[in-house]
């Protein structure tokens, strides 16, 4: 049976964990040649290993997102490479949180940079390789000849709003908007774009606050996760009852990239074990 991914390059940022490393071995076995990034380069490099331990195709490309050039040479490296993109997934992402009245004007806009304005740079890169493509094969042959998406992630703080993350949803939400436009402008080029807003993942981002966890933005350590009591509600919200796995939460990843999304484009998938319904 073939891969569902057979033959095909994707891109997958903040991949070294969570959600985005479950996503790189999932596309890596259904067949994908995978472009791995992370700002930890070490935490990168072991998935990486795992990978082609497995018998997979993978390379890793750490750095970060948000800096204004790392973009290009992101998508230059996977072309490099394997000379063509037909997936790019932009995870890449942290929190930041505090009440709307305690928040900093650098926290506000650490969120905006990094889950909407890097996308949108990500985005930007790979139109050569992508958009331009596309066009030329449809103009010599009618239509494009590989499958081509890009898949954005969201959260429903976005959709919905969340308490001390007003930052988070602003720039979750304006994702949604991103792929939207995306979809139509890109659409009759046959490149698809979709985003996942992903409900409670049990990720370093959502554990317990009291496990001390953090991440390196610069000079700054922002501490990460979220309060126990918050952890216990958000788990009965659901009528599952129970958080995703990121094994779970890569699976909506890969279906939207899968030929199963063919017909889906501009849509927002929501993984949230039902929460919300």
């Amino acid at each position: 049976m073939k891969a569902m991914l057979d033959n095909q390059v994707a891109i997958i940022t903040g991949a070294a964990r969570g959600i985005g490393a479950a996503t790189a071995r999932l596309f890596a076995q259904e067949g994908a040649q995978v472009v791995v990034n992370d700002l930890d380069a070490a935490t990168l490099a072991g998935v990486v290993d795992e990978i082609k331990a497995n018998g997979g195709v993978a390379l890793a490309v750490p750095g970060g997102v948000t800096e204004a050039a790392f973009p290009e040479q992101l998508i230059k490296a996977a072309i490099d490479a394997f000379g063509k993109i037909n997936i790019l997934v932009n995870n890449a992402g942290y929190t930041w949180d505090a009440m709307i009245h305690k928040m900093t004007d650098e926290q506000w806009q650490a969120m905006l940079d990094v889950h909407a304005t890097a996308p949108f740079r990500m985005i930007r890169a790979v139109a050569p390789y992508m958009r331009d493509v596309a066009k030329a094969e449809i103009q010599e042959q009618g239509a494009p000849r590989e499958p081509r998406c890009i898949v954005n992630i969201s959260s429903t703080s976005g959709l919905h709003g969340n308490i001390g993350q007003a930052n988070y949803a602003m720039g979750k939400l304006g994702i949604v908007g991103l792929t939207k436009t995306v979809a139509k402008e890109w659409g009759p080029l046959g490149i698809r774009c979709n985003a996942v807003a992903f409900g409670f993942v049990d990720t370093r981002l959502t554990q317990s606050k009291a496990q001390g966890a953090s991440i390196q933005i610069g000079e700054k350590a922002v501490a990460l996760g979220i309060p126990e009591a918050t952890r216990e509600t958000a788990a009965t919200r659901s009528p599952l009852g129970r958080p995703a796995t990121p094994e779970e939460a890569a699976s909506g990843i890969l279906l939207m990239a899968s030929p199963l999304a063919s017909y889906i484009t501009g849509h927002t998938l929501e993984v949230t074990g039902g929460a919300g319904i």
